[in-house]
C-alpha cells in the first residue's frame, strides 16, 4: 500500500476529472431521501436498536441555526437572529426531541462522541450552554474519554467562553477563520482579526481542549495567491492540529446570501487552483498529513492515527474515528444515522416545532439503505477514508462476485487507471497519489444513483 503521506498535485489531471460532484458525508447521499420515510420508520429504526444495538456507544449531533451576522459565502441552514427568546424556545424543543429518542431506545446508550454545529453554536449565552448539556445529561451517559466537539466563531468568544466549554466537558474545538486577509473579509462580511483568532485558540489550549481544527476556504472574492500565502504565515504561527481547505461553491441560485458577492470578484479558475497547490504545498512542508478531501492533520493527531490504523470513517461531520456508533442528530435539518437508515429532520423551525408539538419526531425525509446501498457504502467509505479498497475483504462481507457485480464500473475506472489516478489489481483497488485530490471522482464511479441519472449539476465541483 502506497504511504499514506504521498500526494501528487497535477493540474492538468485535475482540470480534466474536476467535475460537479457529492462530498459523500453518507451514501446514499441527503439528495436521495425520501418523504417515504417518515417519523414512523425513524422510530421503529430506534425501537430495534434498543435490543440488536444494545452496548453500542451512541455519537449525537446538535444543529444551532443561530447566527448574530451574515457571511455571505454561507451554504448553511442558519438564522440569522439577536433575540435569545429564539434560542431559548428552541433548546426546550430540543429537550423534547431528545426525550422521545432516548425513550425509544430504551435504556442508557453510552455516547462517545458528541458535535455542536450550525449556525453557530457559540451564538449560545453561557446559560443556555449550562442549559443545553444538563439537558444532554438528563438523557444520555456521556463517556469520561469521550470526543465532545463545538464548533466557534472567534468573533464573539473570550477566555470565559472557552473556560465555561471545557467545564461543560467539550474537549475539541473547530475554529472558522476562512482567510486573514481583510479585503477578503470585508467582501464575504466576515471580519475576524488575527488576534481575536488566536486568543479562542490560546485559551482553548489553556483551558485543556485535546484539539483544535480551524476552517479555511479558498475561491472567495478578492483572494489572491500573494494574500493567501500570507493568511498561510498565520495559519502556521497558530499552528492548529488539523485544518479544513474547503472549495468555495458559487450558487446564489441556491443559497440568497451568496448573491451580495460580486462574481467579478471572485477569482479564475487557474487562480483558484494556483491556491490550492500553495496551500497544498505549504501544509505539507510544515508537517501537516494529508487526510483526504479537503482535510489535512499533524501526524500525532487522532484522525491521522485512525487513518494509518485503518480505523478513520466518514460522516455528516466530515472525517471521525467513531465508525461503530449510532449517529443521533437533533435540531432544525440535522441528520441521524441509525442502524442501515439515515433521517434528516425538518428544515424550518416551524414545521419542526409543529412535529414536535404533536408528540413525534420531526422527520423530514430519510432512507432505509437496501443490500447494494451498504455494499455501495463500504466501498466509498474505504476509498475516500483509506485510498484503498480491498476486493477480497468486500467480496467476503457481502457475498458477491466484485468483477462479475461491478462489471460497468470497473470498465469506468480504465480512464482514470491509463491517467494514473488509480489502480485495479487482482486483489485490491489503490487510489495513487495524483488521484488522492479527485478522489471523490472515484468514489462517483460506484455511485448507483448517479450512475443511473448522471445529473451531476446539484453538487459543488471536486476543486
Amino acid at each position: 500500500m502506497t504511504c499514506q503521506h504521498e500526494l501528487v498535485f497535477n493540474p492538468e489531471l485535475i482540470r480534466r476529472f474536476d467535475i460537479n460532484g457529492p462530498r459523500y458525508t453518507s451514501y446514499p447521499t441527503a439528495d436521495r431521501f425520501t418523504e417515504a420515510f417518515d417519523a414512523r420508520a425513524l422510530s421503529d429504526w430506534l425501537a430495534r436498536r434498543a435490543t440488536d444495538g444494545a452496548g453500542k456507544p451512541l455519537s449525537l449531533y446538535f444543529h444551532i441555526p443561530f447566527c448574530n451576522t451574515i457571511c455571505y459565502y454561507c451554504a448553511c441552514n442558519k438564522i440569522v437572529t439577536k433575540d435569545h427568546s429564539l434560542s431559548a424556545q428552541y433548546l426546550d424543543y430540543m429537550d423534547r426531541e431528545m426525550g422521545l429518542q432516548a425513550a425509544l431506545l430504551g435504556g442508557a446508550r453510552q455516547v462517545t462522541q458528541l458535535h455542536l454545529g450550525g449556525g453557530t453554536p457559540t451564538f449560545l449565552s453561557h446559560e443556555e450552554l449550562h442549559r443545553l448539556m444538563a439537558s444532554v445529561h438528563a438523557y444520555f451517559e456521556l463517556a469520561p474519554d469521550g470526543e465532545y466537539s463545538i464548533e466557534v466563531d472567534p468573533r464573539k468568544v473570550d477566555f470565559d467562553t472557552v473556560a465555561l466549554l471545557a467545564k461543560l466537558g467539550f474537549n475539541r474545538m473547530s475554529v472558522g477563520v476562512q482567510d486573514f486577509a481583510e479585503d477578503v473579509q470585508i467582501a464575504t462580511n466576515r471580519v475576524q482579526s488575527f488576534d481575536e483568532t488566536r486568543l479562542v485558540m490560546e485559551s482553548a489550549r489553556a483551558t485543556g481542549f485535546g484539539s483544535v481544527s480551524m476552517d479555511l476556504i479558498y475561491g472567495l472574492p478578492k483572494q489572491n495567491i500573494t494574500g493567501f500565502d500570507s493568511t498561510l504565515d498565520q495559519v502556521l504561527e497558530l499552528s492548529p492540529d488539523r485544518i479544513s481547505l474547503y472549495s468555495y461553491a458559487h450558487l446564489p441560485g441556491l443559497f440568497m446570501p451568496q448573491r451580495r458577492i460580486e462574481e467579478s470578484e471572485l477569482p479564475t479558475a487557474d487562480v483558484k487552483l494556483q491556491i490550492l497547490q500553495l496551500a497544498i504545498r505549504r501544509l505539507t512542508e510544515a508537517g501537516y498529513v494529508y487526510i483526504g478531501m479537503d482535510h489535512f492533520a499533524k501526524p500525532d493527531d487522532e484522525l491521522a492515527v485512525a487513518q494509518r490504523q485503518g480505523r478513520l470513517h466518514r460522516n455528516f461531520q466530515g472525517y471521525s474515528t467513531h465508525a461503530e456508533c449510532d449517529m443521533l442528530a437533533f435540531g432544525a435539518s440535522s441528520i441521524a444515522k441509525v442502524g442501515a437508515a439515515y433521517a434528516q429532520n425538518h428544515k424550518t423551525l416551524e414545521t419542526y416545532y409543529q412535529a414536535l408539538d404533536r408528540n413525534e419526531l420531526p422527520v423530514l425525509r430519510g432512507i432505509e439503505l437496501t443490500a447494494d446501498d451498504l455494499l455501495r457504502r463500504a466501498i466509498i467509505q474505504a476509498l475516500m477514508c483509506h485510498f484503498s479498497l480491498s476486493i477480497e475483504s468486500i467480496q467476503a462481507a457481502h457475498q458477491i462476485d466484485f468483477r462479475e457485480y461491478f462489471a460497468e464500473e470497473l470498465v469506468d475506472l480504465e480512464e482514470m487507471g491509463a491517467a494514473g489516478l488509480v489502480r485495479v489489481g487482482d486483489e485490491r483497488i489503490d487510489v495513487l497519489p495524483a488521484g488522492r485530490l479527485l478522489v471523490r471522482v472515484i468514489a462517483m464511479v460506484f455511485d448507483r444513483y448517479l450512475r443511473a441519472d448522471r445529473v451531476r449539476k446539484r453538487y459543488s465541483r471536486v476543486i
